[in-house]
């Protein structure tokens, strides 16, 4: 077995459209870096299958009959937290894809994304990144800091957009944070500020810890909430 054969992606498909699960699998299966170890219909079957294998990555559908895709995350990341969920969403599923997130979805894709988008996607999830798209960060700006009980009054003075974080970034690290709001994965925003990857990664990482958040999708909401970025 080859070194490239041994670093493919095991990447199981989740999607109850058999004929867009045909094009999904024709479209990975083109890619060298990707190998797909597993399909499913439904959530349910999906499970089922994750007792006999083990991918990497999965790309599911949101929109998934009887048992939803945010379930199914739900229940992947409780069983099996090693394996990354990317989930396909559409503009109208606003609430699906805020709910996924919190399930513990590492990214989503806008249905229709080229080829080479899907697979660079579950190339940065995998690495342990996660995947925003610029189209939906300013929903999820605004459904991740509604109060949690609708009863209570709102804040008399709205959060000031200069609030400083706690630790101020630096100049690299706002450059980095404005390029993953643009939707950009760690390898393009790598190319944009000559950078290794390796180094995009550990900024990364600081920016996460200097926030106070976990992810790209709440790094990108806090720096746009504190004012620190625009899109």
């Amino acid at each position: 077995m080859s070194a490239t054969e041994t670093t493919r992606i095991k990447v199981m498909v989740v999607e109850d459209q058999p004929q867009i699960l045909r094009s999904l699998l024709k479209l990975l299966n083109e890619s060298p870096e990707v190998e797909v170890i597993a399909s499913a219909l439904s959530g349910e079957a999906a499970l089922a299958e994750l007792t006999k294998v083990r991918p990497d990555v999965i790309l599911q559908d949101l929109g998934l009959p009887r048992m939803s895709g945010i379930e199914v995350t739900r229940e992947v990341k409780a069983r099996w937290p090693a394996v990354e969920v990317l989930v396909f969403t559409v503009f109208d599923e606003e609430e699906k894809v805020i709910e996924a997130v919190k399930a513990g979805a590492s990214g989503y894709l806008l249905k229709g994304a080229s080829g080479s988008k899907v697979v660079e996607a579950i190339r940065e999830v995998h690495a342990g990144g996660s995947v925003i798209q610029p189209s939906l960060a300013r929903r999820l700006l605004r459904h991740f800091h509604v109060p949690e009980d609708p009863k209570l009054p709102p804040p008399a003075v709205p959060p000031l957009r200069e609030e400083p974080p706690t630790r101020p970034l630096t100049g690299r690290e706002i450059d980095i944070l404005r390029l993953i709001a643009k939707g950009l994965s760690n390898n393009e925003a790598a190319h944009v500020l000559d950078l290794s990857r390796a180094t995009v990664r550990t900024h990364l990482e600081h920016i996460y810890e200097k926030l106070d958040v976990t992810n790209r999708v709440e790094a990108v909401t806090e720096g746009l909430r504190k004012g620190i970025i625009e899109i």
